[in-house]
């Protein structure tokens, strides 16, 4: 069994502990937190050591891989000190707070020859799954507009980045795994409501090539969750309900599959049926760690790269510098 440790065992890394725990082929051999309280409730928990130090941790314990999930500005010095230990790495994402993190965390892992795993969970929600596999085999046509909502109330946990860079990334990666493409540029208006030091509301449009439209609705000012994705497109318009693991296809009765573009465009758009799609539910962080697991002892390509997670900082940092200069920003 592939030996794994967690640092920082708050909230997510809890979840991280109790996972790996339950996968077959990994062993939980130990975690880490700065705090005693929560590194000995956590340890407790699972029968395993438990430590302050994750240096000493990684040195008396000597584990396969590790999953990071420490305030984003702690990526970098963690992940560099695991990498140079010869340790396999995920990361919670966003993979780090700066650009230049996040290249010398991709360069560390190529040099020490080990996977870089970014933990983008969203990705491992069967419903988007299913969405993949139905844009993937035509059913909606050409894609004109994904539309993503990620609202709810201020997380106490967070404290060292914006909305942007907390939230952002989930629906970013996700646009770019459902149409193939990185956004060309992007355009924001950010609002800073709360008193933090970040901003905590965003409006974003982004565009993609092939005409492809994409909008972005995150706040920490709502006190309800709201999890939505909505891709629409020639034949209709998908929705997934992040929360709810749930699928719905609204058909356009209008369009005729059969029919030439053109006379498409003159029938327009028509209510149709609607079709809530029944498949099997399951705990995206397990699928998510088991996915890790598998590419470790099989030696394959990770899911998802840490070149994917550099990219949907790269387009989050390009959002709040749009917010900022209120212009749109190209992205490079």
């Amino acid at each position: 069994m592939l030996k794994v440790a967690v640092i920082g065992v708050g909230a997510m890394g809890g979840n991280h502990a109790r996972v790996f725990s339950e996968i077959p082929e990994a062993r939980l051999v130990a975690v880490s937190d700065s705090s005693e309280r929560t590194v000995q409730t956590i340890a407790n928990r699972w029968s395993v050591p438990g430590y302050t130090d994750f240096r000493e941790m990684l040195a008396k314990e000597k584990p396969d891989a590790v999953s990071i999930a420490v305030p984003t500005a702690l990526h970098e010095d963690i992940a560099l000190i695991a990498l140079e230990e010869k340790v396999h790495v995920l990361i919670e994402k966003p993979i780090a707070s700066t650009l230049e993190a996040g290249r010398r965390i991709i360069a560390a892992a190529d040099s020490a020859h080990r996977k870089l795993m970014v933990g983008h969970i969203v990705r491992f929600n069967p419903a988007i799954q299913l969405l993949k596999q139905k844009l993937d085999e035509g059913q909606l046509g050409r894609i004109f507009q994904i539309v993503c909502r990620r609202i709810g109330p201020f997380p106490d946990r967070i404290q060292d980045v914006g909305v942007i860079v907390d939230l952002a990334p989930h629906d970013i990666d996700i646009m770019r795994y459902i149409t193939g493409h990185n956004p060309m540029r992007v355009y924001a208006e950010i609002e800073h409501r709360l008193r933090t030091d970040h901003e905590d509301l965003l409006l974003g449009v982004l565009r993609f090539p092939d005409n492809i439209a994409g909008s972005l609705e995150i706040n920490w000012l709502t006190p309800t969750k709201v999890r939505d994705i909505f891709v629409l497109g020639e034949f209709g318009m998908f929705r997934v309900d992040d929360l709810t693991q749930d699928l719905y296809f609204y058909e356009n009765a209008q369009v005729d599959k059969v029919m030439w573009t053109a006379l498409q465009t003159l029938k327009g758009v028509r209510e149709g049926s609607m079709t809530r799609y029944s498949f099997l539910r399951y705990e995206p962080l397990k699928a998510e760690l088991q996915a890790f697991v598998k590419c470790i002892r099989e030696d394959v390509r990770v899911p998802v790269t840490g070149e994917d997670s550099l990219m949907a900082l790269n387009v989050s940092l390009a959002l709040i510098e749009s917010g900022q200069a209120n212009q749109v920003i190209e992205i490079k």
